[in-house]
């Protein structure tokens, strides 16, 4: 085989005008015309709305090449194009290859008849996605999400990329993935199914290869895995047909397992075809050698919703992914890794690539293989209505789903295949169909609307249905599609995965769809139902993949979008990047249950992030301590596409925010909670360890100020993978309401001499502790691997922010309390071109005292 790469320098224009400007391939309109400076920066205040006409329009790309004799003289040259986004007409030399209308699929076209020796031109139009879906929405309207350019679910282009309650309306436009000219004599490798078989203490690896062959010449087949330590095992094999099956058994394997359960040894795995010996294809992947089921049995509650990795249950600890950037092609390899390098970091088994965003690239699972991530792989349907009646659509999503499970099936770190994001939650729950609401159900809402944000917004979105005079059709469509004929395509093609019909589900059509009995749940009463933090623990779904609140990105950021003028949350720019009609009111009112107002906007910033580290640590730490029960939790959501108010616990530039160390914390293999409820405080210590872990839980009732009420101290010895309850105190004799405001519930948790973990509950809420001046100070000292900030609190530190002005620096732990007349030690590492006595004068520190103060 002799290839050509295609990327590079393009040249292109919007159709109807007269000149060729240069592009870069992989690319977009977008950015291609961001780097000529022909159009402002659409991150930057609201720029968005200048560059809404780029997606409004039609665009042309060319490229002149000249293919090498060797791609020549192949039998035959195929164009291939991994990635068009999305409706493309091509051509080559002025001669049609095709069309395309799908940006999840690879197309490609025999073109050896139409290669010229010398030059040739590879043309490619693309059509506006904005004017397909609004004359497709026009002709037969679909539901879809209401901060969105209106018809996405026409088109099978990333859903988000019209608009989200947190994504800008910048639908890209262009060349997104690699093109090139593959030259084949002979024979290709149409598809190889790899697949593990365990049996004691030996696993079975085989290759099913089927080939496109054009010829009778002799083939082979041969299989090679190369073992983390080099050693290599070879199966070979001659191909008679069109098919073939080669195994080698693995003694002794290295098994592969999430992240905090154990190593991620990667084998190495090679298929290549011969002819006569000598090589003609070649395909490389990465093993991890590891059973995985989704267990869902029968218990006290309802049906479990149980990973099981190598025989050992998980509690899948992680988030939601969403595409890393609005311009895919922009993302680098090295920011890419840090983000799934810092979920790592923090705890993170599993990440749920959501299905309003697109079929992650190689290099996404790549790092989630390395890095132990397990990965929820929805498909691409999202929180709309589509046209699954129709058969010229559910073919083109037929072919896009066998590319990319055959793609992506191989994956160690791929643990499920879910059909959509709330589709089933839209039929049964938000006004999708017709009949409308009853009378009762319009009056229990127009009752709870008087208090309640979240019943107003459904009863104003019940009042807007328009009936949809074949939405009988379309949910049959839908359950026929989601519980028959996908499940059937994704068995044929990966029988060794899970298959999940929807997210949220009971796995049983429009019926119980967010319950708690089975399937997984996604909860948002504490957001948009105005619920308090404490909400969470009235839930016990058995699996929870989604739920979230909101914070403002850190003040660095925030200062890329909006000029100091534009600093306070009701602002033309920040509400700009707030994408959820209600949400900076949201932050702000569930802000005054819990916390005096700050004094300022870089405090407001502060408190934010604060805000949502709690409430999510409230959700997470009440469900593993009902592990028995709950099987995972995915906050909602781990990353940005641009700089936005979000859910989020890292923003668009990677930077963390106070939930990420939270989520630091709340998701350590050995969890220090307190479950605090009016006087009574029940330490418990959850463990993800499979062996016991024994330590030694301090404990004190004491004033912020420090003065001592009583303590005590206990014996630890922690069951593996389990909750256990350490110890129940009432201190109703002790806390009165003079007392309650002056009072905190003090644990730490302690091994070997070493302090473990930090747990401080109140009586009352923050905004009514009587907090005094810390008098924080910083000791900083340099150490092997950067630099040591020893943190001292004379009185009660709250959420203790550290910083470097100017510089972005990973802190070990930060966010965190510091008790009266404690030492609390952080490390970080010493910022490049910093000396040590520059970096000590940097340092800044700040409690939630002092933005009240």
């Amino acid at each position: 085989m002799n290839s050509l790469s295609l990327a590079g320098q393009w040249q292109f224009r919007q159709v109807g005008t007269e000149e060729w400007l240069p592009a870069t391939v992989p690319g977009g309109v977008h950015t291609d015309l961001l780097a000529l400076g022909k159009i402002p920066d659409p991150f930057v205040a609201d720029n968005e709305k200048k560059v809404l006409w780029v997606a409004e329009q039609d665009w042309e790309y060319r490229y002149r090449f000249t293919p090498d004799a060797a791609v020549l003289a192949e039998e035959k040259v195929f164009l291939v194009c991994d990635g068009l986004d999305t409706l493309a007409f091509v051509s080559l030399n002025g001669r049609p290859l095709g069309e395309t209308n799908n940006m999840f699929r690879q197309y490609r076209w025999e073109i050896k008849d139409a290669l010229r020796t010398g030059e040739n031109e590879v043309s490619i139009r693309f059509g506006s996605p904005v004017q397909y879906i609004t004359a497709e929405q026009s002709a037969r309207p679909m539901k879809g999400v209401s901060q969105a350019i209106p018809g996405g679910s026409h088109l099978r282009k990333a859903p988000c990329q019209f608009g989200w309650d947190w994504g800008p309306m910048l639908p890209p436009i262009g060349i997104w993935q690699d093109i090139q000219l593959d030259g084949r004599t002979t024979a290709e490798l149409a598809d190889v199914h790899l697949r593990q078989r365990h049996q004691n203490e030996s696993v079975a690896v085989s290759a099913a290869v089927t080939i496109n062959r054009w010829s009778q010449d002799a083939l082979t087949a041969t299989l090679i895995l190369t073992a983390p330590d080099g050693a290599q095992q070879v199966a070979k094999q001659p191909l008679e047909g069109e098919t073939a099956v080669l195994a080698l058994l693995v003694e002794n394997p290295q098994l592969w397992w999430p992240n905090g359960y154990g190593a991620q040894p990667l084998y190495q795995v090679e298929l290549v075809l011969a002819r006569e010996g000598v090589e003609i294809e070649r395909r490389a992947y990465q093993l991890g050698l590891r059973t995985l089921e989704l267990r869902q049995d029968a218990d006290e509650w309802g049906k479990s919703f149980t990973f099981v990795v190598n025989g050992l249950s998980i509690f899948a600890k992680g988030s939601n992914w969403i595409p890393a950037d609005s311009f895919p092609t922009r993302l680098t390899n090295a920011f890419l890794e840090k983000l799934i390098r810092d979920a790592a970091l923090i705890g993170h088994n599993m990440l749920r690539v959501w299905g309003g965003g697109f079929y992650e690239e190689e290099r996404f699972y790549d790092l989630c293989d390395r890095y132990g991530i397990l990965v929820w792989q929805d498909f691409i349907f999202s929180c709309s209505i589509y046209p699954l009646d129709q058969t010229d659509f559910l073919g083109n999503v037929q072919q896009e789903v066998i590319e990319n499970v055959r793609r992506l099936r191989h994956r160690a770190s791929l643990a499920l295949w879910c059909g959509n994001n709330e589709m089933e939650q839209g039929w049964e729950s938000w006004g999708w169909q017709k009949p409308e609401l009853s009378e009762e159900q319009t009056a229990g809402l127009a009752k709870l609307a008087e208090t309640m944000p979240y019943a107003r917004q459904l009863l104003a979105m019940a009042a807007q249905v328009e009936p949809l005079d074949d939405w009988q059709v379309l949910k049959d469509a839908y359950q026929t599609f989601y519980f028959t004929m996908l499940p059937a395509w994704v068995n044929e093609l990966d029988p060794d995965r899970a298959y999940w019909p929807s997210s949220p589900s009971s796995n049983t059509p429009f019926m119980d769809v967010n319950g708690q009995a089975e399937g997984d749940a996604h909860y948002w009463d504490v957001w948009h139902g105005r619920k308090p933090f404490t909400a969470y623990r009235d839930q016990y779904p058995r699996f929870m993949s989604e739920f979230g609140f909101q914070a403002l990105p850190p003040l660095a950021t925030v200062q890329t979008y909006a000029t100091k003028d534009q600093w306070n949350m009701t602002s033309y720019i920040m509400e700009h990047h707030q994408r959820n009609a209600a949400g900076n009111g949201l932050m702000i009112a569930q802000m005054t249950d819990n916390y005096r107002m700050p004094k300022d906007f870089p405090s407001l910033v502060y408190m934010s992030m604060v805000l949502q580290a709690e409430g999510i640590r409230y959700g997470v730490e009440h469900w593993r301590r009902h592990m028995d029960r709950v099987r995972g939790t995915l906050y909602w959501q781990l990353n940005d596409c641009w700089p936005v108010a979000s859910w989020s616990s890292l923003d668009y530039f990677g930077r963390w925010k106070a939930l990420h160390y939270a989520a630091q914390r709340f998701y350590a293999p050995i969890m220090l909670s307190v479950e605090d409820v009016g006087a009574t405080m029940t330490v418990h210590v959850t463990s993800d360890r499979s062996e016991a872990w024994e330590g030694l839980v301090k404990w004190t009732l004491e004033t912020v100020n420090g003065v001592v009420f009583v303590q005590g101290e206990l014996p630890v010895m922690a069951a593996p993978l389990a909750d256990t309850l350490v110890e129940k105190f009432d201190f109703s004799k002790q806390v009165e309401d003079a007392t309650s405001r002056r009072l905190v519930f003090v644990a730490e948790l302690w091994q070997g001499g070493v302090l473990q973990a930090t747990s401080v509950a109140t009586f009352v809420p923050n905004k009514h502790l009587e907090l005094n001046e810390t008098g924080l100070t910083l000791s900083v000292r340099e150490v092997v691997d950067g630099v040591a900030i020893d943190v001292t609190a004379k009185t009660l530190a709250r959420f203790v922010e550290l910083s470097v002005e100017g510089v972005d620096v990973v802190f070990s732990d930060n966010y965190f309390d510091v008790p009266a007349g404690r030492t609390r030690t952080v490390r970080a590492a010493r910022p490049e071109g910093m000396t040590a006595e520059e970096l000590k004068a940097a340092f800044k520190a700040r409690s939630l005292y002092d933005v009240y103060a």
